[in-house]
């Protein structure tokens, strides 16, 4: 699965801080530690007004890659921004997001279309004008559009990951029925598109979120989902995704289940 690492985000009260005093050992830190931990991508996301968006952007992908070679997924609700800042990685990453709102696709598909673009990847948001479709079969409309448009583009399935929007579950008793729905059909038809989600999104309000994540993660990865914007160091989460994919037949002779214990990435470690 695909692990897209969710602690250097401007939202969190300590990285906003952080970012306000140019704290580079703490951004340097907080990516070192979920490299360490089997992270696949180092997500990065300032959470200012535009106008300080991609100099903000520019010092913490500065800050990551000094401390680590894993790929950025750099993210903003702005096109424009992210038109500027892919610039400053060292290597393809993922632009974090584009949808069918606005002028995202048409600003975003063609820079991964140019040459030497190949390793780029996106997150594809299942939303458009109109906001979130309530419902799977109007989220799969948001869906063909997108993908249409990366058929005109030149963008192969593979390089899209699909976000179906996961809302919070205390407030749409129908959400988790309408993202298994929306990511199964998804899988069906793409069988090499990536299925993303920000796990945590779905337990907000509620008490012992942890719980309601895993067995949402659970339910998601059974569906076909695998990539998640998800807290990597938490050792429980990133043992069920293990366990998970060892369950549904992912992993061969439980390898990388296996793998994952010898290097500490999961389980608690032997006393000596």
């Amino acid at each position: 699965m695909i692990i897209i690492g969710e602690k250097i985000n401007g939202s969190i009260p300590v990285v906003a801080e952080a970012i306000a005093k140019r704290d580079s050992d703490f951004i340097k830190a907080r990516a070192k530690l979920q490299a360490d931990s089997g992270a696949t991508y180092i997500d990065c996301c300032a959470s200012v007004p535009e106008a300080e968006e991609v100099e903000t952007l520019k010092w913490m992908i500065d800050c990551i890659q000094e401390v680590t070679d894993l790929p950025i997924s750099i993210d903003s609700p702005s096109p424009d921004v992210l038109a500027q800042a892919y610039k400053f990685c060292k290597k393809p990453g993922i632009f974090n997001s584009v949808s069918g709102e606005g002028h995202k696709i048409d600003t975003i598909f063609p820079i991964m279309a140019e040459p030497g673009n190949e390793g780029w990847q996106v997150i594809a948001l299942l939303s458009d004008n109109t906001g979130i479709p309530k419902c799977a079969a109007d989220r799969l409309k948001v869906f063909d559009k997108i993908m249409a448009k990366a058929k005109e583009y030149g963008i192969a399935p593979n390089r899209i990951h699909i976000d179906p929007l996961v809302e919070m579950l205390c407030t749409s008793e129908d959400g988790i029925a309408t993202n298994i729905e929306t990511i199964t059909s998804v899988r069906e038809q793409y069988p090499s598109i990536h299925i993303t989600a920000a796990i945590s999104n779905i337990s907000f309000n509620l008490p012992v979120r942890k719980l309601i994540n895993y067995g949402f993660l659970v339910l998601a990865m059974n569906a076909g989902l695998d990539s998640g914007i998800m807290d990597p160091t938490n050792k429980d989460m990133l043992g069920l995704v293990y366990a998970t994919e060892a369950l549904l037949g992912l992993d061969d002779y439980c390898m990388e289940y296996i793998g994952a214990y010898r290097e500490g990435l999961i389980g608690t470690a032997k006393k000596k």
